[in-house]
């Protein structure tokens, strides 16, 4: 990966991150279906679909783009957690902006900025086995990489390595907060889907 992302590099994350969510979709759906309600694959599946065909329609000529693809197609989604993948999305193309290309500085601000919105609008904190289990330390990472200023490239990896241990943790976790809440013990030693997703979208970017 380049020092900063054009249109062209946030596409092909965001293509990456539909490849390997499709890959994982059934087994994403398996540990909603132990923790929650049993419809998260299904709608993610749904959400790659909308999110292939808005691509491949419209590419796009600004970094925003493809983050503002992904923002509609799971906005559009069922489910309780699409909307929020959508609002996520949207705070990362709003931080993009227009901008030709974006580095560090502007990833950092747009998990930040997601963060705060999902939080608010999900009512979830860290802990509670939500897709903030995920989004936060990968935040965190990236905020402590704009100020050291480090490398995209390497700011990347360091929130992949912090997402997917944010997600690996929530399976220690009982729900505080959606479907996964209702099963309370039952869901513990289950790893949450959300989080898993998010991970696996942070990863997708890191191995361009």
């Amino acid at each position: 990966m380049v020092a900063s992302l054009d249109a062209r590099g946030t596409h092909a994350w965001a293509e990456a991150f539909l490849d390997e969510a499709e890959r994982h979709a059934e087994a994403l759906g398996d540990l909603d279906r132990e923790s929650g309600d049993g419809d998260f694959g299904t709608n993610l599946l749904t959400s790659i679909r909308s999110a292939r065909a808005r691509l491949e329609q419209d590419p796009g000529e600004r970094p925003a783009d493809a983050f503002s693809a992904l923002s509609a197609a799971f906005m559009a989604s069922g489910g309780t957690s699409g909307p929020l993948f959508g609002m996520w999305y949207r705070e990362l193309a709003t931080a993009a902006g227009d901008a030709p290309a974006i580095g560090t500085p502007e990833l950092a601000t747009g998990f930040a900025e997601g963060l705060a919105t999902v939080c608010r609008l999900g009512g979830a904190a860290v802990g509670d086995k939500t897709m903030i289990d995920a989004i936060s330390p990968a935040a965190d990472a990236l905020a402590a990489a704009a100020t050291s200023g480090v490398a995209t490239a390497d700011a990347l990896a360091a929130a992949a390595r912090a997402a997917r241990a944010g997600a690996d943790a929530t399976a220690s976790l009982v729900a505080r907060r959606g479907r996964a809440s209702y099963v309370g013990e039952l869901a513990r030693g289950v790893v949450d889907p959300g989080a898993a997703t998010i991970a696996l979208f942070v990863e997708s970017a890191a191995s361009l």
